[in-house]
């Protein structure tokens, strides 16, 4: 028995949906512990002898194995209307053909209307201050779940309980929609909308903590798949310009509820550049010809609203500082392909302040990370095409010296590569579960 955790080490959109996907095969059930529907996983697919790309928002990556067991644990905040879209797609296209794939913890909060639209209103009120959030309503969700006023996904199942919690909630909410001048909530409307989702939701729902239990009792192979990045962590990130759950491998035990000694591994995931997408401190940001070439050939545009993410050089002091909260014993680079056809590439190993003053990690305070400049380390590019390869062995001797670089400065050994977007185009240097 193994059970992995599996999270982004930089901002979020590192390619975890493959990764997760393609260890999925050898493991019995995947765990999505934490976020909503905010964060979104692609994955392509080679399907009837042509690659197919699937977007997951809420439903564990491992949906497209049959085989396998997919849970949303207690620390997910599930979104009725999205959660149903996407059963919906994935039966349209063949897959999720049995109910039992998938497993909903009935603690788990639900994404309320005036969750969605308090979130997109306070972002349109701050104007050029804003976070850069998608107006999901998942950081108020979570505001609801600290504050002790959560809907779980168990109310839905339990009508006089549902009415009295909506009844109760409603009227501090739309005072706050009137104060942003948006007009009330009705109540018998939100009441018959969550009903009327109920039964579709129903057939999936149940002891999501005590199923994974039991579970590595008798010895089944799991996966913990994470949302977003390390460095959008609530308490660890670059705050405030973060996401509102914990994405760290803490988030793993808190957000499933499994003890830390029960973990045997954590696998970061970190692109072969760096990206960002929304507001925050971002050093190695690139607003040149090679920031464009990472976007382009990298297609580093947001799966749901389309918006071009910030691209710039890898940032190993943000990943050293991700490899100690996080305990990485293994580390998956994805998108190794994008960098050929550069001369060079660089590897940022540290930062300066306007004093003079280095540093080997990154502040955490923003507004001090935006004033230091990234050390960088100059490396020999390469241009051959490298996504046939499937040992470390047959690439270019100059990436095979950026991965040794980056193993060296990390003191993480690599256990997987990424040389395209296909599952089948991937090196794994170590199999997690063997």
């Amino acid at each position: 028995m193994a059970a992995n955790v599996i999270i982004g080490a930089q901002w979020g959109d590192e390619g975890k949906g493959k990764v997760v996907d393609l260890y999925t095969e050898f493991a019995d059930i995947v765990v999505r512990f934490q976020g909503g529907n905010n964060a979104g996983h692609t994955l392509v697919i080679q399907r009837d002898g042509k690659p197919q790309k699937t977007v997951l928002h809420l439903i564990p990556s491992g949906i497209l194995h049959d085989d396998k067991t997919c849970v949303i644990a207690q620390g997910v905040v599930v979104d009725p209307d999205i959660l149903i879209e996407e059963i919906d797609a994935l039966r349209h296209r063949g897959y999720f053909q049995r109910d039992e794939q998938l497993l909903i913890a009935e603690d788990a909060s639900i994404i309320m209307p005036y969750h969605r639209e308090l979130e997109e209103l306070r972002e349109a009120a701050a104007g050029d201050a804003s976070f850069g959030t998608k107006g999901r309503g998942v950081g108020p969700c979570y505001e609801d779940k600290v504050g002790r006023r959560s809907i779980f996904v168990r109310d839905l199942l339990d009508e006089p309980r549902l009415v009295e919690k909506v009844r109760a909630a409603l009227p501090e909410k739309n005072a706050l929609l009137h104060w942003y001048g948006y007009p009330p909530l009705d109540f018998n409307k939100v009441i018959d909308d969550l009903l009327d989702r109920a039964p579709r939701i129903a057939p999936f729902v149940g002891n999501a903590n005590r199923f994974v239990h039991e579970a590595m009792s008798r010895g089944r192979d799991i996966l913990f798949e994470g949302a977003h990045g390390t460095m959008l962590d609530v308490a660890l990130g670059t705050y405030p310009y973060v996401t509102a759950s914990h994405t760290t491998s803490a988030g793993a035990c808190v957000g499933a509820g499994v003890a830390p000694s029960r973990i045997d591994g954590t696998i970061g995931i970190a692109k072969a550049y760096c990206t960002r997408m929304g507001a925050g401190p971002f050093p190695t940001g690139l607003d040149d010809k090679i920031g464009e070439h990472l976007r382009e050939a990298g297609k580093e545009y947001d799966t749901m609203t389309g918006r071009a993410r910030r691209c710039g050089w890898i940032d190993v002091a943000a990943l050293r500082y991700a490899v100690r909260v996080n305990g990485f014993t293994g580390l998956a680079v994805t998108k190794l392909d994008v960098l050929s056809g550069l001369d060079n590439v660089k590897i940022c190993v540290g930062y300066r302040d306007p004093a003079g003053n280095e540093y080997t990690e990154p502040i955490m305070d923003p507004e001090v990370l935006e004033t230091l400049e990234p050390i960088y380390e100059v490396l020999p590019g390469w241009r051959e095409d490298i996504s046939g390869v499937r040992v470390l062995e047959e690439l270019p001797a100059a990436a095979r010296h950026f991965l040794s670089c980056l193993q060296t400065l990390l003191e993480v050994p690599i256990a997987l590569v990424s040389v395209g977007p296909k599952r089948s185009e991937t090196i794994v240097v170590q199999n997690i579960y063997r």
